[in-house]
């Protein structure tokens, strides 16, 4: 874009050769404001581009450590339910058993 711009300046300081020098003064210096404002402006927006980029990455990383604590708390809620399950069970068989053994003792009677 850079190079448009100053080769669009360059043509035009050149159709000027004709005027007097006064007018190619004005137009030599607005020639170089342009150019000035358009690197101003160039570098504006590497710049801008630069800090999204940067915010990008850190939310990125924001993400991936916000993934991995959800990640890490769905693993403990279904530790916590097998385990749940498991006592369930294991006190399931020891009540059926206990209930198995009066049984039969009423049985004996």
């Amino acid at each position: 874009m850079r190079k448009i711009l100053i080769a669009s300046m360059a043509a035009a300081a050149f159709s000027l050769t004709a005027c007097s020098e006064k007018t190619q003064d004005a137009a030599g210096e607005t020639a170089d404001s342009m150019a000035d404002d358009a690197a101003a402006t160039g570098d504006a927006m590497a710049e801008g581009a630069a800090d999204a980029a940067d915010a990008t990455a850190a939310a990125a990383d924001d993400a991936a450590a916000a993934t991995a604590a959800a990640a890490d708390k769905a693993g403990n809620a279904v530790e916590g339910t097998v385990n749940a399950a498991g006592d369930a069970a294991a006190a399931a068989g020891d009540k059926i058993e206990a209930e198995t053994a009066k049984a039969e003792a009423n049985d004996k009677k």
